[in-house]
């Protein structure tokens, strides 16, 4: 008998004409088509549901990200809005104070035309040190925003100008080991390498009261390692690194610019023995070559 001619819903004339095919023996081929009929919409209800379900994981997830980059955009706004305060507040202080000071002294000499010669020239000698006081300022300024000598000479001249003025002007004693080789990396890596080592110093600076600094560039095996290490303070380094953590946007930094490179970012931190920094730059050696 032809299952099409029996009146019956659609769902069912449509199995029923799956009745060609072989079934087990004893089993009605009518019932047969069925289970198959159900076997595949059920197929098809866990393949959506699977699907609705990794759909609701990745919106999570562009959520999860979308506040984190908010987040992170507001640090980079308040690191930025510190930064001007920071060199605003250093150019009132330093340059500003030396020129008004160097106003007062040539006031001075304008209304001290009757005083002695040797007077004079101490006066003289005063002002020229109040004019070469505000030149290494702004000469430390440009340096600190970005080093001509870095783009001019290369990393080891630049890394070894910044770490001489941090050192007297923080009485910090900071020795330098450097494998001569790493001027051969890029621009790009070689300016990540110094911005690294200059945050690295200017926590060391700022929040360590370490006495010593040891920093080092060596070759190992596909790359470029540089390690920073002081005898101050330590801190814990993962809540230094939380996205949230507005005080340490500089840690977080650095890691973002080794990363972006392809390198890695490691930091250390114990009580008692302080802080390490360590960073690793891919170098191949044969390309650096040609």
């Amino acid at each position: 008998m032809d299952c099409s001619n029996e009146p019956d819903t659609f769902l069912r004339r449509r199995s029923f004409r799956c009745r060609r095919t072989n079934a087990p023996r004893g089993k009605p081929k009518r019932i047969c088509c069925l289970e198959r009929e159900i076997a595949q919409r059920k197929s098809g209800e866990v393949a959506i549901r699977k699907g609705k379900e990794e759909y609701r994981a990745l919106f999570l997830e562009s959520q999860v990200m979308q506040r984190k980059l908010r987040q992170l955009t507001r640090q980079i706004i308040s690191a930025q809005e510190e930064e001007r305060k920071e060199i605003s507040r250093e150019l009132h202080d330093e340059v500003v104070q030396t020129l008004v000071g160097i106003n007062v002294e040539l006031s001075a000499l304008g209304k001290g035309a009757s005083v002695g010669l040797h007077a004079l020239k101490a006066k003289i000698a005063r002002t020229q040190r109040l004019v070469e006081n505000s030149v290494n300022a702004v000469h430390r300024f440009a340096r600190e925003l970005r080093p001509a000598v870095l783009d001019d000479l290369g990393l080891i001249p630049a890394l070894h100008a910044y770490s001489k003025s941090l050192a007297e002007r923080k009485k910090l004693k900071i020795q330098m080991t450097v494998f001569g080789g790493v001027e051969a990396l890029g621009g790009a890596k070689r300016t990540v390498l110094f911005r690294v080592a200059q945050e690295a110093l200017t926590n060391v600076a700022r929040h360590a009261r370490a006495t010593q600094v040891r920093m080092s560039i060596s070759e190992i095996a596909g790359s470029i390692r540089m390690e920073i290490s002081d005898n101050g303070r330590s801190f814990r380094v993962e809540d230094a690194l939380r996205v949230k953590n507005n005080g340490r946007l500089g840690l977080i930094g650095m890691k973002e610019r080794v990363e972006m490179v392809g390198g890695s970012l490691a930091i250390k931190s114990t009580p008692g023995t302080g802080t390490t920094v360590r960073a690793e730059i891919p170098f191949n050696r044969e390309k650096a070559k040609k």
